[in-house]
């Protein structure tokens, strides 16, 4: 039988039995798909290669180690590391969400009409700090949307079809980020 007539989950079992070569099967059949979905994110071919590439040392790493819960699922599970891949790396990138006007100029830069100072500069640096630390309290589905939106400048359609939701839960749930932060700044302002 040919590796092309076996389904996902086969090929796993293979590769478990120490079959490495199902695992070009199973790259053959999906790296298109995924690196699609990663250069959507990130709209740069040379950083998606390189996130799908980590992307399939973790799948490897993890088939390898025995984690992998097999559920016929195979590759949902790979769409869902190379898309946390991505969360990741924007994380590490920017240090705060990006708000653009209509004209699509970075809110924050139009509001330095000043040399900043080194008090301003603190300042500013301490409110993206704390911006980052309550982003990171938000429950996950909020603060993936959230990220995606603001980090990845993602439209709600691109958001819904990543997270396999509605347009309008991806609406909801940004709608609940915001609300939790405005509640998180209003408790940090009293307290």
């Amino acid at each position: 039988m040919k590796l092309q007539q076996y389904s996902d989950q086969d090929l796993v079992k293979l590769y478990l039995t120490g079959d490495e070569a199902v695992l070009e099967e199973l790259l053959r059949r999906h790296k298109s798909k995924i690196y699609t979905s990663i250069y959507l994110l990130v709209k740069d071919q040379y950083l998606a290669e390189d996130i799908f590439q980590d992307a399939f040392i973790k799948v490897i790493n993890t088939l390898r180690s025995g984690r992998y819960n097999e559920e016929g699922k195979f590759l949902p599970w790979v769409m869902r590391i190379a898309h946390n891949l991505v969360i990741d790396y924007f994380r590490r990138e920017k240090r705060g969400p990006v708000i653009t006007s209509a004209d699509g100029t970075d809110v924050f830069n139009m509001l330095q009409f000043h040399e900043e100072s080194a008090e301003d500069r603190i300042l500013r640096e301490q409110t993206h700090f704390d911006l980052r630390a309550m982003i990171h309290l938000l429950p996950d589905d909020q603060k993936e949307v959230l990220i995606m939106r603001h980090y990845a400048d993602l439209s709600f359609k691109e958001i819904a079809d990543l997270t396999d939701v509605s347009i309008n839960t991806a609406l909801g749930r940004m709608r609940y980020a915001l609300s939790n932060l405005r509640k998180m700044m209003k408790v940090k302002e009293i307290s």
